[in-house]
């Protein structure tokens, strides 16, 4: 039971699975072999075929990734997230059909990680070469993607660019008495003119 005891342990290492779900997941896999070896397979293939865009930052099979790559999209405009993850959630939107730069992370200090450690040294070079004319900000809505906010905007100030940053707030189908002052807040203070 030693090696079902090594799988359940791996699994708990992925982000959020616990130690039940370890043990289911394990359990499924080796009652359906063939599908822990097809994951195996893929995970393997991907793993070993995958870099990062050597542009933007996003993982990809070539040296530059598609999005990149692809000169329909709005070349002026730049949009700069903090993980590829990121990247999907807003392609999966339709809404932004610019560029993309990847910081690999955000700024953390009781994690040790200082803002020489993130991507903005390239972001710099690349808004410097780049014809840009905005840069969307889009760092998450947590104490670290608004330090790196804070941080990024500072920086792109001394450029002549505009700078724009996503809006946060209450989500659709929300309700304000359930929303905590902190969503309501920004909610408030990122209203926009009709």
């Amino acid at each position: 039971m030693n090696e079902i005891n090594d799988i359940i342990t791996i699994l708990t290492k992925l982000p959020g699975v616990g130690k039940k779900s370890a043990q289911r997941l394990s359990y499924f896999l080796l009652k359906n072999k063939h599908i822990a070896l097809e994951i195996s397979h893929i995970i393997e293939d991907v793993i070993s075929n995958i870099n990062f865009c050597s542009i933007c930052g996003n993982f990809t099979t070539k040296d530059v990734c598609s999005i990149c790559e692809d000169y329909s999209r709005d070349q002026s405009m730049l949009c700069v997230v903090e993980e590829p993850k990121d990247l999907l959630a807003i392609e999966e939107t339709g809404c932004y059909k610019g560029l993309y730069h990847i910081l690999m992370g955000s700024i953390n200090p009781l994690d040790g990680v200082n803002p020489d450690k993130l991507k903005i040294n390239e972001l710099v070079e690349r808004i410097k070469k780049g014809n840009f004319s905005e840069v969307l900000i889009a760092t998450n809505p947590t104490i670290e993607g608004e330090a790196t906010f804070l941080y990024l905007n500072n920086i792109l100030s001394k450029f002549n660019i505009k700078r724009s940053r996503i809006a946060t707030g209450i989500p659709m189908g929300g309700s304000l008495e359930y929303s905590d002052s902190l969503t309501l807040g920004k909610a408030i203070s990122s209203k926009h003119y009709l």
